[in-house]
């Protein structure tokens, strides 16, 4: 009983969230992205090329491709620390984030309590804090993880608390009426149908991951894209920095793939279809 309701509940919410897509419209979701990034590309090289714009201004992607060929072992190097501790962020916010959204979903005082300071401080422009996080915890990379976490837990807590609000009630009583636990409930209800609003808070939270790592290289770190793109910028060094910045958008392609990944291996698991 608690499996069918399981699956109907989530393939419900999931024709919600996230239309089915069938024949043409399946590949249009691969194809159109990649022909608008190949087409403005391609509009960028020919615009540079004939207006001869400087390359220190702007380079042309065709010479950035090179240098990210010729230097790929320095930018290699540089993408290694900013990806495990962007992934490192990440999976600490998404822990505690999804934590914090089931206490505060199952309990009202804490609900009142907390939430509204949450939002609150979510108002707060976090770059500014950045400077704190080094003065309180230092310049080595637990500051740029803290700040990591610090920008990125939000969406996953706020996404999270949406997912356990949106629970069919009255699949709720009708397992609470077969003298159902709230465990029970919770694991084959509760959280299968919240899994959507989880992972969109996720992928958010995973790009937000990122930018508050590069934030801490720009402003500390001796290594690292951030690093990379600062150092190169102060020696105008347009297309070091422009190869930086295509590397560090692979690296977070990468990790918001593996997102992506998890997504439809829960969906799979816990019968939510997707398109």
């Amino acid at each position: 009983m608690s499996a069918n309701l399981k699956t109907t509940n989530s393939s419900a919410l999931g024709d919600v969230i996230t239309p089915r897509l069938s024949g043409p419209l399946k590949g249009s979701a691969i194809w159109l992205p990649l022909s608008v990034a190949l087409g403005f590309l391609l509009l960028w090289e020919v615009g540079v090329r004939v207006a001869s714009v400087p390359e220190v201004i702007l380079p042309r992607p065709s010479r950035v491709l090179w240098l990210i060929g010729d230097k790929s072992q320095i930018l290699f190097t540089h993408m290694i620390p900013t990806t495990l501790e962007a992934a490192g962020g990440f999976l600490i916010a998404s822990v505690l984030g999804i934590a914090l959204a089931i206490w505060l979903s199952y309990s009202r005082l804490a609900h009142q309590a907390l939430y509204p300071n949450l939002v609150l401080f979510q108002l707060i422009p976090k770059i500014a804090l950045a400077p704190l996080f080094i003065m309180w915890i230092g310049i080595g990379s637990e500051s740029r993880l803290a700040f990591s976490v610090f920008i990125s837990i939000f969406p996953i807590v706020i996404a999270t608390l949406a997912g356990f609000a949106n629970t069919d009630p009255n699949i709720v009583k009708l397992c609470r009426s077969l003298a159902a636990t709230e465990w029970q409930i919770f694991r084959t209800v509760r959280f299968p149908s919240a899994l959507p609003y989880i992972f969109s808070g996720m992928k958010i939270g995973m790009t937000l991951a990122i930018i508050g790592v590069i934030i801490g290289e720009f402003i500390t770190s001796q290594r690292g894209l951030g690093y990379l793109i600062i150092f190169a910028t102060s020696r105008a060094d347009t297309m070091v920095a422009m190869a930086a910045i295509t590397v560090l958008c692979l690296a977070g392609l990468f990790l918001y793939g593996l997102v992506a990944l998890a997504e439809m291996l829960s969906n799979r698991k816990y019968g939510v279809p997707r398109g």
